[in-house]
């Protein structure tokens, strides 16, 4: 292992404008270059050296539409690393104060996770498909099970036949950093978010990480998740 490209690694994730624009991307979206510099509050010329920085180190990719060029996080691993840095600095923060995570009850409730579902919201259907024996979770390590076909059925979501071990991982936990226990990632986790996007379950807003559960979604969601864990998504309470 190359401990200056540890080192450097760390050096670009931990200046504070670069941050900033790395987790204006943690939803997923592809941003201009002007809309990273007022996300890093730097100019366009500061915010030019930081991106060619991260893209070089593999941070984030870039891609020419006509005449913008887009920046996104360059994968998932990048997203677990930066979820990863926000529960320890989370934890730091927690011994100063008695909140953890986002103070914000709508980034609590439910919120984009790169392309997943974190929050509240995510916590409660990794909960509902493990006590369904759809998914299990040992450590670092996630596994859809033979039941997950049938447990996913009601929700609408039919799962593709990609073998399990080759790519990104098809189920794995994701450390949520204001619940302090774990979401489902991965490609389930996407296909899940992106069915709850598409059903008008979830909606969101340009610029925003926080998802807001619909009217629609309501519904479907306290049906498929019982009354006892929507109880717990819907509530504002601070642990």
């Amino acid at each position: 292992m190359n401990t200056n490209q540890i080192a450097r690694i760390a050096s670009l994730v931990g200046e504070p404008a670069r941050a900033a624009m790395l987790l204006a991307l943690m939803d997923g979206r592809s941003l201009t270059a002007n809309e990273l510099a007022k996300a890093g509050n730097v100019s366009p010329q500061t915010a030019s050296r930081h991106l060619a920085l991260m893209v070089e180190a593999g941070l984030m990719v870039v891609a020419q539409r006509g005449r913008h060029r887009y920046h996104r996080l360059a994968s998932g691993d990048v997203a677990k690393l930066l979820e990863g840095i926000m529960q320890i600095a989370g934890a730091s923060a927690a011994r100063r104060t008695v909140v953890v995570g986002p103070r914000d009850a709508g980034m609590r409730r439910a919120r984009m996770c790169y392309d997943h579902i974190a929050g509240r919201l995510g916590l409660a259907i990794a909960e509902r498909l493990q006590a369904d024996g759809a998914i299990r979770f040992d450590g670092e390590a996630g596994q859809v099970t033979d039941h997950a076909g049938a447990v996913l059925q009601p929700w609408g979501i039919a799962l593709d036949s990609a073998p399990q071990g080759r790519g990104r991982p098809y189920c794995r936990p994701c450390l949520d950093w204001s619940e302090r226990k774990s979401h489902v990632a991965g490609r389930l986790g996407a296909m899940i978010c992106a069915h709850c996007l598409d059903q008008g379950w979830l909606s969101r807003k340009d610029g925003a990480r926080a998802l807001a559960i619909t009217a629609a979604g309501a519904v479907a969601l306290r049906d498929l998740l019982g009354l006892a864990l929507w109880e717990r998504v819907t509530s504002d309470a601070v642990d």
